[in-house]
């Protein structure tokens, strides 16, 4: 890697750190400072990450070791899927769901403690990302660069584009570096009404603990609702794939047979015509002779 290379994705470590909403004015500010050198445009290229790009690069950099034991797994899973029957591949893509599932439920957590409150909707592209990295080897390099700019997907059928998504293609094979959550220090200051106020507080806390453990059941009705659904979608479809085959069988053996007819069409069609050229050569020379006789 040249020194410049080295640089900027030092400068793009720390700008993908930042919480998403000072990004744009932290990058521009480096901008000022390398007002006049070589990385100036360099670093002003790198792009605000979405949102859920964001939250997976501080994943990756909160939990790192559950972040690389992911990515292992996944190789792993790789390999073992060559020459496995329907119902192993569907037992692996359960475990690997349950997996990232479990990944993106701590990846919210984190993002809520830094101030980002993430939606459905970006879960999603969290948990679409983490099993892009789980699919495929360069995006599973894009996610452990914690330089990802814009969510992965990938469906296991074709490339995926992994240079795209981070924020330069230098990115692939870089390691962030992790970090610790960032401590919290606790100052006392004396307070007549502190009973009072830690009751409230404590009130509080059980009206929101409670409000978000029903957020959480209502969640986990609905993901399991839809896991419910898929997995009665996945058994319709493999038993109509299991009957195409079958017909495609059906069909293989049928064309083998008609190929044999033809063939055995085509020597007898080639047998009559030698006869028909035969039958006609007789012919010329009987009439060659009557008409010879006839003078």
């Amino acid at each position: 890697m040249s020194e410049g290379v080295g640089e900027l994705l030092a400068i793009a470590e720390e700008l993908y750190a930042v919480p998403l909403g000072e990004f744009t004015v932290t990058r521009d500010a480096r901008v000022r400072e390398l007002k006049g050198t070589p990385l100036a445009a360099a670093v002003k290229a790198l792009r605000k990450p979405s949102a859920a790009a964001w939250v997976v690069d501080l994943l990756v950099r909160r939990e790192s070791d559950q972040v690389t034991q992911m990515i292992a797994v996944g190789a792993a899973l790789r390999q073992a899927q060559e020459g496995m029957d329907a119902g192993a591949l569907r037992e692996l893509t359960k475990q690997r769901r349950q997996l990232t599932g479990a990944l993106t439920a701590r990846a919210r957590a984190l993002s809520g403690q830094a101030g980002l409150k993430v939606t459905a909707a970006v879960a999603d592209q969290v948990e679409e990302t983490l099993t892009a990295a789980m699919i495929d080897p360069d995006a599973a390099r894009a996610v452990a660069s914690g330089l990802l700019v814009t969510p992965l997907r990938a469906t296991g059928v074709g490339a995926v584009d992994a240079g795209a998504a981070v924020a330069a293609p230098e990115a692939l094979g870089f390691t962030v570096t992790p970090v610790e959550a960032p401590a919290v220090t606790l100052r006392v200051v004396p307070d007549p009404d502190a009973d009072r106020r830690a009751l409230e507080a404590a009130q509080a806390a059980l009206a929101e603990a409670a409000a978000g453990l029903d957020e959480a059941v209502q969640e986990e009705e609905r993901a399991a609702a839809e896991v419910a659904r898929l997995e009665a979608a996945s058994l319709q479809v493999q038993a109509e794939l299991d009957e195409l085959r079958r017909r495609l069988a059906e069909l293989e053996e049928s064309a083998q047979e008609i190929d044999d007819d033809l063939a055995e069409a085509e020597d007898d069609r080639a047998a009559a015509q030698a006869d028909v050229e035969a039958a006609t050569r007789a012919r010329d020379q009987a009439a060659a002779a009557e008409a010879r006789l006839r003078h």
